[in-house]
């Protein structure tokens, strides 16, 4: 595994990949990094480095789309792989092998370090002055410019037995406050809530720009009181380097780009939204939310702002929603007791959609007289998950055969196996996110709405027509030998 443990080493191996370019040209932070990052997620082409923005100080550059799909031809998911220290060209399933793993290893506490790139330049009171970055407005519609659209919130609670690693978006207020949406029951909201019934001001930190691998954790909705930190330091099988802050009582990754420190003041509330968001639509509504106060804001000489711009699939929101969350899902239902051999929210239905696969063996093993019981069972499971059940509105259940991370093998799995009607079963009441607009707005605003299970089941063993499971072991290795020695046509004709 080769932990990238900084942004700066995460491009240095992009730019190998030939999967990033830099843009000279000066941009405008008002929609055109926005558009940037957008136009390239939506084609597949390389990440770019901003490196000049209209009226912002020369030096504060922009990244975009940086675990957005990867320009590599058929390797989408090289940028995802790099983050995680694998090869580029690992296959989907098998980033998932060690996500999973993890969550079963011994944590591995971070290690705290006397100084850190992140504080190569440190701005305190005044001088912490947000709007001399160059935080963009993304979305035509959007109601201000975000400072965080992929950066992670470190938040402690108030006893210091627990520090969570959430990420959340936040919109610039003026020079020292911004608007985060968040709340419980996304733990970054329980903390938050601790402090609030204490009647005191919640410390936070900000990290714009961490190893590549901090904004997949923080997005991963590890149990609750499981710090990130130490999961990732399981899953590197080594202690990530912290730094403590200068203003709040937190640590923060040593090479993070950009760091702001503050208070959330619950007695003051600011306006935020709307906001283009991962379901790929604008809403049109505003709420007001309890003002982040910022005290501090370090930073590395030159720093370097990610910026996802949210919408229409595939971009970062999907990318790091979809794949940790199932690596969270088949951990979480293979401790249920039930034979997943595999789970994937699909990042192309803006992860509203989860495929589950599971064992040949289910009926010996569960116990189940018929496929309709055991996708009830995935189900019900679904929706008890902890901070993460509303993430999906359908469930598509389908044989040990069928790839859940390869699209065609799951749509033919869906249209071949699932009876019309016999094959949809409905869980009519089952938590919800707000944000999706399949659902009425009576059920938005209560977060409860139905679940929809496709039975992609068959009961009797079916004699494939493919490759892999029709023609025998010897015939596929003699099929593999002559085509790799097929030559050009030439000029035989």
């Amino acid at each position: 595994m080769n932990h990238l443990s900084s942004l700066r080493d995460y491009l240095d191996a992009l730019a190998k990949l030939d999967d990033l370019r830099v843009i000279d040209d000066e941009v405008d932070a008002e929609l055109e990094i926005g558009a940037i990052a957008r136009y390239a997620t939506e084609h597949r082409a390389p990440a770019h480095l901003l490196s000049r923005v209209r009226g912002f100080t020369p030096g504060f550059r922009v990244l975009t789309a940086p675990a957005a799909y990867s320009s590599v031809p058929d390797t989408p998911y090289a940028r995802v792989a790099l983050s995680l220290g694998l090869d580029p060209d690992t296959r989907p399933l098998r980033l998932l092998d060690g996500l999973v793993a993890a969550q079963s290893a011994a944590p591995i506490p971070p290690v705290t370090v006397a100084s850190g790139p992140c504080q190569e330049n440190v701005l305190l009171g005044a001088d912490a002055d947000l709007t001399r970055f160059p935080f963009p407005l993304l979305h035509h519609g959007d109601g201000g410019r975000y400072v965080n659209t992929i950066g992670t919130f470190v938040l402690r609670s108030p006893d210091r037995r627990w520090t969570n690693w959430g990420l959340a978006r936040a919109m610039l207020h003026d020079s020292h406050r911004m608007a985060t949406f968040t709340g419980s029951p996304q733990h970054i909201g329980v903390i938050d809530d601790m402090w609030r019934e204490r009647g005191e001001r919640t410390p936070f930190a900000l990290v714009l720009g961490a190893e590549p691998a901090v904004p997949f954790v923080s997005t991963m909705s590890l149990p609750e009181e499981v710090d990130e930190a130490a999961y990732l330091g399981a899953y590197y099988g080594r202690p990530v380097e912290l730094v403590r802050c200068r203003t709040v009582d937190l640590e923060v990754p040593a090479t993070a780009e950009i760091v702001i420190e503050g208070y959330i003041n619950h007695d003051e509330l600011i306006p935020e939204g709307p906001m283009g968001e991962f379901a790929g639509y604008i809403p049109d509504w505003q709420v007001e939310l309890p003002a982040y106060t910022v005290t501090a804001i370090t930073h590395r000489d030159d720093p370097i702002m990610p910026v996802v711009c949210a919408g229409k699939p595939v971009d970062e929101d999907h990318t790091l929603v979809g794949l940790t969350h199932s690596a969270r899902w088949t951990h979480y239902l293979r401790e249920a007791g039930l034979p997943i051999a595999a789970s994937w929210m699909i990042p192309e239905t803006a992860v509203h959609v989860l495929a589950v696969t599971v064992d040949r063996d289910w009926r010996e093993r569960t116990g189940f007289t018929s496929s309709e019981q055991l996708c009830r069972a995935i189900g019900e499971a679904c929706d008890a998950f902890p901070h993460g059940g509303w993430w999906v509105t359908r469930i598509m259940v389908l044989d040990h055969d069928i790839d859940p991370t390869d699209l065609r093998d799951v749509l033919w799995g869906f249209a071949t196996r699932s009876h019309p009607t016999t094959g949809i079963h409905v869980l009519p009441d089952t938590a919800i996110m707000h944000l999706m607009v399949c659902y009425t707005d009576a059920e938005r605003e209560t977060g409860r709405g139905p679940t929809v299970l496709f039975d992609c089941l068959r009961e009797d063993d079916l004699n494939i027509a493919s490759f892999a499971e029709n023609y025998p072991q010897a015939v596929q290795e003699r099929t593999r030998q002559l085509l790799a020695g097929a030559r050009p046509l030439g000029d035989v004709l």
